[in-house]
């Protein structure tokens, strides 16, 4: 029984990365899409507008701070596998278990802990475009460092119980 809600758990982990990835995979087309019109405009009309150059990095950094819990989710991160894929999936359990607790959790903790005091600066004072003519929004941009941090501590403490739950043979 006790697997049971432990995987109940997971889903619901995996469901919040889930969902985010879903919506910010929007981001990718509206992206290209603002990148085509840049262009066009630029080239064809002769126009061109800071505020919407900055919309693609805007859209990028969200696509890539606000995804990266979801890559994690459908295992699409990059794995230097020296040991790893030669390794039996008790092996592989405890690889997982040791990178999410030795490296991934602690550094989202540590990024987070000293990111707040500037996230919470650029909040108070509204910090405004990175350029000037740009997105008066600094601080909203700012604020995708702490959603990193949490949607990937939300995902690795899921695939942490589910490590631990596979290398209990409890399989997932």
């Amino acid at each position: 029984m006790r697997g049971g809600i432990v995987q109940r758990v997971i889903d619901r982990l995996d469901s919040i990365n889930h969902g985010v990835g879903m919506v910010v995979r929007w981001a990718a087309i509206v992206m290209v899409l603002i990148q085509f019109a840049i262009v066009l405009f630029r080239y064809v009309f002769g126009f061109s507008s800071i505020a919407v150059n900055e919309s693609v990095l805007y859209l990028h950094a969200t696509l890539f701070m606000l995804g990266a819990g979801y890559t994690l989710l459908v295992d699409g991160h990059v794995r230097v596998d020296i040991f790893y894929a030669k390794s039996d999936p008790g092996r592989k359990a405890a690889i997982d278990m040791f990178g999410h607790l030795v490296l991934l959790i602690p550094s989202m903790l540590v990024l987070a802990y000293w990111s707040w005091p500037s996230v919470v600066n650029s909040w108070r004072i509204l910090e405004g475009p990175i350029s000037v003519g740009g997105i008066p929004a600094s601080f909203l941009l700012k604020t995708l460092i702490p959603a990193f941090c949490v949607l990937l501590v939300v995902q690795s403490v899921s695939c942490l119980l589910a490590s631990a739950l596979r290398r209990k043979g409890n399989v997932r």
